[in-house]
Order: C-alpha cells, then structure tokens, then sequence
C-alpha cells in the first residue's frame, strides 16, 4: 500500500485535556506511531469557541497534524480516535503528492499561524464574517 500524507484536524475536550496539551498530544502521536504512522509536522492550532455544544463542551482545543502513514492503517486509527474520551471530533483530509511540500512547509513554519489571534470584529474594518458591509436596521431590501 502506498504510504500517503494525510492532515487530522483535532477538536480535544478541553475539560478531559484539564489544561494538560502536551499529554493529550502524546497520546495522539502515540496512537499514530502504534499504526506505523511518521508524523510530519504537529502543531497546537487554537481554543475557540465552538459553533454548537459537542457533548455539553462550548470550547474547544483545536489541534493540527500532518503524519505519512499506509491508507490501510487509517480505519484503524480512526476507531482508536473514536474510542479517545479527550477528541471531541477530528477529521482526516488526504493530501494530494502535488500539495505535499506546500502544505508541509506552511505547517512546519513557526510564523505561519501568527494571524490566528486576530479577530473577525465587525468594529474593526467595518465588514461582517462573510465580507459584506453590515446591514443598518433603516436599510430597506
């Protein structure tokens, strides 16, 4: 089988994890290496607030890594991820060889998340999430 790129996308409970990321995150490479899996780049993404409660948890700790692994191994890492208390939801994206470096070199770059604290506050440049002026409450359709 061929040994593909893939990026997993974590959201951990933040309530399992009890402010202790470095030991949640060992387990998730721990899980990843038990499959023969190399993990490429690791990186603690963000804690936001989550769109709707998972599991009564409105926060969550969103975590990013990049691991090179046989595409057989992952329905077994997915059941293992299923069965961790601490990963609230998670999502596996096959990365495509001609996207590989790319990709890796934006996660492996310390500087590339720097914008992540910046907020989308409608006060700051006047436009709403999705790129349109805020509406008035006197603006007609």
């Amino acid at each position: 089988m061929p040994r593909n790129v893939y990026e997993i996308m974590f959201i951990l409970d933040t309530g399992k994890i009890a402010g202790d990321l470095p030991a949640a995150v060992h387990q998730l490479h721990a899980i990843l290496e038990k499959h023969h899996g190399e993990i490429l780049a690791s990186r603690h993404w963000d804690e936001r607030k989550l769109a709707y409660p998972i599991g009564n948890q409105k926060k969550g700790e969103y975590y990013l890594i990049y691991t090179r692994c046989d595409a057989k191994e992952i329905a077994d890492i997915e059941r293992e991820f299923k069965l961790n208390e601490a990963i609230l939801r998670y999502l596996i994206i096959y990365i495509d060889p001609k996207w590989e470096e790319q990709m890796l070199a934006v996660a492996r770059d310390e500087h590339a998340l720097a914008l992540q604290g910046a907020t989308s506050d409608d006060s700051i440049d006047g436009f709403d999430d999705y790129g349109s002026m805020p509406r008035r409450r006197d603006d007609k359709d």
